[in-house]
């Protein structure tokens, strides 16, 4: 049967495309929702300052009038100039176990990004490297956690036969929460609890948390410069996000590091893992689903690691280790027993021996593609 793909163009193709992803893995055990009113304000330009500055197109397959997949393919001017590269990215790519169906969709979106001068197509990635980027490749019995991509052992493999090669891998470790940090850490510990220099910051309230979103944001665009994938982030950008995550953050897992004259050095975020509530939820808040979400929040056993960052000034300071301590407290507080570092790239030597000092498991690797433009299949 013909498979025919059509760019997305209307708002109710767009509910098509965000919903899609349900019917193609409701019987997927890994799979989790995203919030659903959450990705329609993600794909809509008058609230995502990110298509503003991204040349993009999203397109959906269909089989016999049923849509049976889609993609979404991204340029980044600015990125590319930066880096002289000309990639085009796909990202939001979920189809049937089918390869003939993810066949089209990357060559749509190979035919679009050849008329657009581009050399490489590159992905999972999203607008940025705060959207979920690469494939899982390992730990698919692992339990999912959020702003990851819980995507079926098919796609991968799919996307490896059309091609595409490793261009970086990124992993998560699984730590458990030590009762106290290791004895090696307790000198240096006291030598930062009396160095003046600096201070802690905590927070019990969300309201206190405001004054600090574009502080936070600032240092991430100072700190993540050299991050693959990371495009500097501007401050409508900022508040977007922050309208994302405020809401469902716990300020007790948000800690600062500030100098003397209150200003920003270092920081983590750290969320309970409310994924198994989502998925309870259906992806949808209303009309109970924020209950199953709200129940989850309080009662993981489960810390996500979403952000964090240290001035690039202040680095080997041992500001890391005051955060870890403090953040380690709070869960302990909590009854949190694990935690999940979130994704760091496998390069990323130093925040690995990190976690793994404090027996962090490697237990999930995503994968990002590459693959060159084939002339003869854009020109097809």
């Amino acid at each position: 049967m013909s498979i025919v793909i059509k760019q997305v163009t209307s708002r109710h193709n767009l509910k098509t495309f965000v919903l899609l992803p349900e019917k193609l893995y409701q019987n997927h055990p890994a799979w989790v929702p995203p919030l659903f009113s959450d990705e329609m304000r993600f794909f809509d330009p008058k609230h995502n300052e990110s298509f503003v500055k991204h040349e993009t197109i999203m397109a959906l397959a269909w089989r016999q009038n049923k849509p049976v997949g889609r993609i979404m393919g991204i340029i980044n001017p600015q990125y590319n100039k930066s880096h002289n590269e000309l990639h085009a990215r796909f990202c939001f790519l979920d189809c049937e176990n089918d390869p003939d169906v993810l066949n089209a969709l990357i060559r749509f979106v190979e035919q679009w990004a050849y008329s657009k001068g581009m050399t490489h197509l590159v992905g999972p990635m999203g607008f940025s490297d705060k959207d979920p980027q690469g494939f899982m490749v390992e730990g698919f019995g692992e339990r999912p956690v959020i702003a990851t991509n819980p995507n079926p052992e098919f796609l991968p493999q799919m996307i490896q036969k059309q091609g595409f090669e490793k261009l970086y891998d990124l992993v998560s470790y699984l730590i458990p929460v030590p009762e106290h940090l290791p004895e090696r850490y307790q000198n240096a510990l006291k030598r930062l609890r009396s160095n003046k220099s600096f201070q802690l910051v905590e927070f019990d309230k969300k309201k206190q948390l405001k004054p600090w979103i574009v502080p936070v944001f600032r240092l991430i665009n100072q700190a993540y410069t050299n991050i693959y994938g990371f495009d500097p982030l501007t401050d409508r950008e900022m508040h977007e996000l922050a309208k994302r995550y405020l809401p469902i953050l716990d300020p007790k897992f948000v800690k600062l590091v500030v100098d003397t004259e209150g200003n920003l050095l270092a920081f983590i975020i750290g969320m309970p893992e409310i994924s198994e509530g989502i998925r309870k939820a259906r992806g949808r808040i209303f009309p109970f689903g924020w209950w199953h979400i709200l129940r989850e929040w309080r009662t993981t056993k489960l810390l996500t690691l979403l952000l964090g960052a240290v001035h690039p000034d202040r680095r080997n300071h041992g500001l890391t280790l005051l955060l870890t301590e403090s953040i380690l407290n709070s869960a302990r507080k909590r009854g949190i027993t694990l935690i999940d570092s979130h994704l760091i790239l496998e390069y990323n030597q130093l925040m690995r021996a990190e976690y793994e000092r404090l027996n962090g498991r490697l237990h999930k690797r995503f994968r990002i593609y590459i693959r060159p433009i084939s002339v003869d299949s854009a020109l097809a």
